[in-house]
């Protein structure tokens, strides 16, 4: 098992498959973004090695992000490959759901669980202006196609900006009423890139849930507050679903963090919002034995931070979004 040096488990893997994507939201990434040559990204098999190793490490818990995963070439594949991979329990996938109407059934049917669907707006216009180029209706489709080859719960991820979708937190939260959803409200948080946007246009989840407070009725609270995954549950009266609000920014559940993330070009990055990353890649590719790169990874994880640092002004700048996975 897989420990840092404040004692927490880390078991949970979330690997950036790609930092393409088939969108460019404002505040992920400039509209005119360079991606990485596919060289320098993992390949399938270096992919498959690393999670064998990690597997026999003790982690039980991956999931696919990007940029956006469903633009990986073979990632039908590549979900079946991980899904059978000994000491792997569960996988679930971020996405944009743009591709889901032609993927959704070939990745439940490789093994994939469930997938956590990026919407932040139901209005075609605001949807076209958050993400550039992206059309809702090819992502509502998408949520449905989901729903339907089974890879729920289904759950929503929605960042509301100021000056973009501050309105529209009410019409997702009103979605509970009439689907098992879980709608997830994420604070904007600041990396490369767009930096200053996402600074001066983040709201925060107190704010967001008086909106809706406001606007429809009192939430309740679900499952006495302790936390799903990273989200803060909570229920309308009378709705099929749950509202979870993550506050990675004002309120930091860094405690019971058991996450890493694997970047797309092979590194491992110990925090999300810290810029420390162990580069497995290039052993790897170097000829690298199984022990040693176990070795690498352990001690990456030992120095695992205990949180962000953006409340002393430290925002971490060597990569934009896209090229993390959330």
């Amino acid at each position: 098992m897989a420990k840092d040096q404040f004692g927490r488990s880390i078991h949970y893997l979330r690997i950036s498959l790609t930092d393409h994507c088939n969108l460019r939201c404002v505040y992920c990434m400039p509209e005119d973004m360079t991606f990485r040559p596919t060289q320098d990204l993992m390949q399938d098999d270096e992919i498959f090695q690393l999670v064998r190793l990690f597997a026999k490490l003790g982690f039980t818990k991956y999931r696919l992000t990007g940029g956006e995963p469903t633009v990986r070439l073979n990632i039908v594949e590549i979900v079946h490959e991980i899904t059978h991979t000994p000491g792997v329990e569960t996988l679930t996938m971020t996405t944009n759901g743009v591709l889901l109407t032609r993927l959704a059934l070939p990745l439940a049917e490789a093994g994939l669980k469930r997938v956590n669907i990026s919407i932040d707006t139901l209005d075609p216009d605001k949807f076209r202006r958050l993400t550039r180029w992206g059309s809702v209706e090819d992502v509502w489709e998408g949520i449905h196609a989901a729903q339907d080859a089974g890879l729920t719960p289904i759950k929503l991820n929605s960042v509301i900006v100021q000056g973009y979708n501050e309105s529209d937190a009410v019409d997702l939260a009103n979605l509970t009423f009439e689907y098992p959803w879980q709608v997830r409200f994420i604070e904007m948080m600041p990396f490369g890139g767009v930096t200053d946007l996402q600074l001066k246009h983040m709201i925060t989840v107190d704010e967001i849930k008086a909106c809706i407070e406001s606007n429809i009725e009192t939430l309740q609270q679900v499952n006495g507050g302790v936390l799903d995954g990273e989200a803060r549950l909570y229920r309308l009266p009378g709705a099929k679903g749950d509202i979870g609000f993550i506050s990675s920014v004002s309120e930091p559940f860094c405690s019971g963090c058991t996450r890493a993330r694997l970047t797309a070009d092979g590194r491992l990055r110990l925090c999300l919002l810290r810029e420390g990353e162990v580069d497995l890649l290039t052993p790897l590719r170097a000829g690298a034995s199984t022990e040693e790169l176990r070795q690498i990874i352990l001690d990456g994880i030992w120095h695992k931070p205990w949180g962000h640092a953006l409340a002393e002004g430290i925002v971490p700048l060597n990569r934009v979004m896209s090229e993390i996975g959330g």
